[in-house]
């Protein structure tokens, strides 16, 4: 959250000028000073102790500068949303929380320092009741479950995933699922046949790195002891298309890191692969071993995805940066891109496409005349959607999308490209 910082202050800002009150909540609070947040109002960990009593002070004016939870809240109290307060028509997804904390010991990771290393979560009625609260609302589209790891209790996420795909079929599936979960996913067959019954399409996983050196020394133990590719790939096969975070600037990272990184991306079939520069996050394992060391450089955290760097590291800087643009040159360049798609394609079935909408055919159509006739890889994106026709017909909505999607990616790896 923290490459959203400066939009956040920025926003804050307007909102002074207009005299408008502002408070300030969410992740990014736990790792930022009150000061440089420059809101009114400074809510610090999660907020269901403490919003009510918030609310109430705001009314009578005598909101206090900064509220902090003294405690991590059951998931037991967590109300409905009020979805009346969104226009759903906007959105293209919907949320849904039911977990928070994660069991692995990651020493990059922030979300474990936030939420804890014991995952609450909860119960399978709660999670039911938000479903059909989006249902009856008329949501037909996709439904993020927003978890930071899905599976980090498997057993109450087996429990939960029983009860949704029984509700799904009760319904006629009205929606179909994202969430994020760990690499031992692949591990438990079981789990897996669940996430299909249910009707989960992706799910993001924390890859990382090829290099299992890497893995180890960043406590990432859940990714080791086994055959990266095979993990995805089998996970693929359940009709789960797999979107992978990947890092580089890891101490242990040497000069073919970067060859390495775009090997296992293509040979994965993973489309959507975010790659960013490792940031030493403020609260984290690794941000008090860097400070330790005398080697933090922006105490305030940085942007993954940006060419900068909030510590020192033991690569060569300026290496470091350009490897990484080539890496990101080559991953979505029109041809590296969906050629991934293709083989993402061959290996997944995906079990609920979307509906057919006014929105999905407008959609259709700007991507035909946008990349087929304006961008510079309009060749690859026929051919692309024309093979897609003849060999994969069934799959056409997905190949769509995923070329949409793309051309985002192909969008901002340009406009990285073109930075100083």
């Amino acid at each position: 959250m923290h490459a959203q910082h400066e939009h956040l202050i920025a926003i804050v800002e307007r909102c002074r000028a207009h005299k408008l009150r502002t408070v300030v909540g969410g992740p990014i609070t736990s790792s930022m000073s009150a000061a440089d947040l420059k809101a009114d109002h400074v809510v610090i960990g999660e907020a269901e102790s403490l919003i009510a009593t918030l609310a109430a002070d705001l009314l009578v004016r005598r909101a206090q500068p900064v509220y902090q939870a003294s405690e991590r809240p059951a998931m037991a109290i967590s109300p409905l949303p009020d979805l009346s307060l969104i226009k759903m028509s906007r959105y293209t997804t919907m949320t849904v929380q039911y977990s928070r904390g994660c069991p692995f010991n990651c020493e990059f990771c922030d979300i474990i320092e936030i939420y804890g290393r014991r995952p609450r979560t909860k119960a399978v009625a709660q999670v039911l009741a938000e479903l059909d609260q989006l249902r009856n609302a008329g949501w037909r589209d996709a439904v993020f479950i927003v978890d930071d790891n899905f599976i980090g209790n498997k057993n109450r996420a087996k429990e939960l995933l029983t009860a949704m795909a029984e509700w799904g079929r009760e319904h006629n599936y009205p929606f179909r699922f994202i969430t994020e979960a760990s690499l031992n996913l692949a591990d438990d067959l079981e789990l897996l046949q669940l996430f299909q019954d249910a009707r989960f399409t992706s799910v993001f996983l924390g890859i990382e790195t090829p290099d299992e050196a890497s893995l180890i020394a960043n406590n990432k133990l859940q990714n080791t002891r086994r055959n990266l590719l095979e993990s995805i790939q089998l996970i693929q096969r359940y009709g789960i298309e797999v979107m992978g975070g990947f890092i580089l600037g890891f101490d242990t990272d040497r000069e073919d890191v970067f060859d390495r990184m775009v090997d296992i991306i293509q040979k994965s079939g993973i489309p959507l692969a975010m790659v960013g520069l490792l940031q030493a996050m403020p609260g984290t394992q690794l941000f008090r071993r860097l400070h330790t060391e005398g080697r933090i450089l922006n105490a305030g955290g940085g942007n993954n995805v940006a060419c900068d760097l909030n510590f020192i590291p033991r690569m060569d800087a300026a290496r470091l940066v350009e490897g990484y643009r080539s890496v990101m040159r080559r991953i979505y360049s029109p041809a590296a891109y969906y050629e991934r798609v293709r083989v993402l394609l061959s290996r997944c079935q995906p079990t609920n496409t979307g509906r057919v909408t006014y929105a999905n055919l407008r959609a259709l159509v700007s991507s035909l005349v946008r990349q087929g006739l304006f961008t510079r890889g309009r060749f690859s994106y026929w051919k692309f959607i024309l093979s897609t026709l003849c060999r994969q017909p069934r799959s056409f909505g997905v190949a769509v999308t995923l070329a949409v999607k793309g051309y985002h990616f192909q969008i901002m790896t340009d406009r990285l490209l073109e930075a100083e």
